[in-house]
């Protein structure tokens, strides 16, 4: 399974983000899909997660990022809305084999929100 992100960048503090990640292979397995995050000095955090319909948040990012999925596209998604600087991070995409349980992991994209 290969995991494409994109979508990150320079925003200032207050505006919107979205990320996009792609899921190509052999994605019959993958259930789970989410995003981490990590920033520099810090441990890689997660950020939110999609299975089966049902989404959970970060404390720190609840009521300010969505996730979503298009399962046609075997793709997920963040909408990150009121992005504060402590946001700044590398966000990875993650996606598990329910089958396996091993978590495939995206090569990352930045996200950096100036103040």
């Amino acid at each position: 399974v290969r995991l494409v992100e994109s979508g990150g960048g320079l925003v200032q503090a207050g505006g919107s983000l979205r990320l996009s990640c792609a899921a190509s292979g052999d994605t019959n397995s993958i259930n789970d899909m989410g995003w981490y995050r990590q920033a520099p000095g810090k441990q890689r955090e997660l950020v939110a997660v999609i299975a089966a319909g049902s989404a959970n948040y970060a404390d720190s990012v609840k009521g300010r990022f969505t996730i979503s999925r298009d399962n046609a596209k075997n793709t997920v998604y963040l909408q990150m809305n009121s992005l504060k600087p402590e946001d700044t991070a590398v966000y990875y995409c993650i996606a598990r084999d329910t089958v396996t349980q091993y978590v495939y992991w995206g090569q990352g994209t930045q996200v950096t929100v100036s103040s």
